[in-house]
């Protein structure tokens, strides 16, 4: 099973769940959404690296994602590459997820 066809299935699955149970699915699914964002990062890398940092930056304007002079090479390749994960299935449906999980009061990051 594919990270995206998970993620979908456990934002399938939320709806249905409350407390412990929407944790642990919200939890896994965080997990999965890194996976795949450490995944893409590294494919826009190896497809992105030799372009000039420049070159970089103007597509990530492009995208919507304005960057800043301080920002080396690799921040701005993973800012792109977050720009393109963030437009996946599986980035769209964990947000999703992770809004309604919130709605409900469960959320990854503790209160203090």
């Amino acid at each position: 099973m594919t990270t995206t066809q998970r993620i979908l299935d456990l934002a399938a699955a939320a709806p249905a769940s409350q407390g412990e149970d929407l944790m642990l699915l919200l939890s896994e699914a965080n997990a999965l959404y890194q996976q795949g964002l450490q995944d893409l990062h590294r494919d826009v890398a190896a497809r992105l690296g030799g372009l000039a940092t420049a070159d970089l930056m103007f597509a990530a304007d492009m995208a919507g994602m304005p960057c800043d002079a301080s920002q080396n090479h690799d921040e701005v390749i993973l800012l792109l590459a977050l720009v393109e994960w963030e437009m996946t299935p599986a980035a769209m449906a964990y947000a999703e997820m992770a809004e309604d999980a919130a709605r409900c009061g469960v959320c990854l990051i503790p209160e203090e």
